[in-house]
This record gives C-alpha cells, sequence and structure tokens, in this order.
C-alpha cells in the first residue's frame, strides 16, 4: 500500500509560505566553515563544512514576521524574541508534513540545507523518521529529486554528524530533546 499526498491544501501551503516569508530579502548562500575532528592515525582531520547563511538583519525579519501576522489576524510582535517562531496548527492537519515541506521550500527560496529536528520523546522521533521514509517519493516528485539526507541523531555514529555538516545537500538531523541535552 502506497499513501498519497496531497500538496495542495490550502491551509498547509498558506503555513509553509509564512515561514519562508520569515526570510523574505535574503539571497540564495551559504556559508563555508572548517570542521576539524580526529585523531585519525595520529593526525588531526579538516574538513570544509557547510552551514545555511542569513544576511538579513533582525529589524529585516521583525518586519517580515510583522507582515505574516498581520497577514494571518495575528497581534503584531513588537520585537523578536531570538529567532524563535512559532507555526501553530490543529491536531490531524498535517504539521509534520508542512514542517517537513517547508525544508524544501527554504531550500529552494534560500538555499538552506542543514535543518535539526527536536522532538520531545523517543516515539516522536520515530513518528518523524518514518515520515521522512513515506514522503521521501512524493518531495522527490515536488522538488525534482531534489537530493535529501536524514538521521536519528546517536553520539556513537558521530561520522553522521560530520557528513551533516560537510555535505552541500539538504541535511536533516532527528534528535529527541533527552540526547540533545546529554550531547549538547
Amino acid at each position: 500500500m502506497k499513501l498519497k499526498f496531497h500538496a495542495d491544501l490550502d491551509y498547509q501551503r498558506r503555513a509553509i509560505e509564512s515561514v519562508v516569508h520569515i526570510f523574505k530579502g535574503q539571497e540564495l548562500s551559504q556559508s563555508n566553515f572548517t570542521v576539524s575532528y580526529g585523531p585519525d592515525a595520529g593526525m588531526l582531520q579538516t574538513d570544509l563544512g557547510v552551514g545555511n547563511r542569513l544576511d538579513l538583519t533582525p529589524e529585516e525579519i521583525l518586519k517580515n514576521v510583522q507582515d505574516i501576522q498581520v497577514r494571518n489576524g495575528l497581534p503584531r510582535s513588537e520585537r523578536l524574541d531570538g529567532m524563535h517562531f512559532t507555526i501553530e496548527m490543529e491536531t490531524g492537519t498535517g504539521k509534520t508534513y508542512v514542517y517537513l515541506r517547508t525544508i524544501y521550500e527554504l531550500h529552494k527560496h534560500y538555499g538552506f540545507t542543514k535543518f535539526v529536528i527536536v522532538v520531545p520523546s523517543v516515539a516522536i522521533r520515530e513518528g518523524v523518521y518514518k515520515s521522512l521514509q513515506i514522503t521521501r517519493d512524493h518531495f522527490d516528485e515536488l522538488y525534482d529529486r531534489t537530493p535529501a539526507e536524514y538521521f536519528i541523531y546517536d553520539s556513537q555514529k558521530l561520522d553522521q554528524v560530520r557528513n551533516f555538516a560537510t555535505a552541500t545537500t539538504i541535511q536533516i538531523m532527528i534528535i529527541n530533546i533527552d540526547a540533545f541535552r546529554k550531547s549538547f
């Protein structure tokens, strides 16, 4: 049995577009940095890392957020609380689908490639991982087979984290909050 996903549900598209609009004015770009690890055979290894690059000022982000709030009939924020944004949707409306598809849209519009999904429990972590597996063909069709890799964070598999840091394709790390607290 294969699940069929609808790419044209209006309320989901509006939620996705709202997140994408937060970064309106951002140029398509990425940031390179050096990743060092080791020792491997007595040597320190160095790779070129690739990260999301944000060129917008906090004032530009705030203006974008205010535009989204007005458009959606929400109270207008007078300041940012860091770079923490909340998208609220009712249970059963496809929140997981929305944030997974938002990843592809942020990559398409701005070139963002690094995404960390932090969840409250192991059960939800496994559900997100399964959702990525079952939506793969759907997103491949929608986004012209844009390469995306995803994995569940495991402190014993640091090669996955190294690949996350150095890959130029969409990278999605799924981690539950307890593992996040222990490791970071």
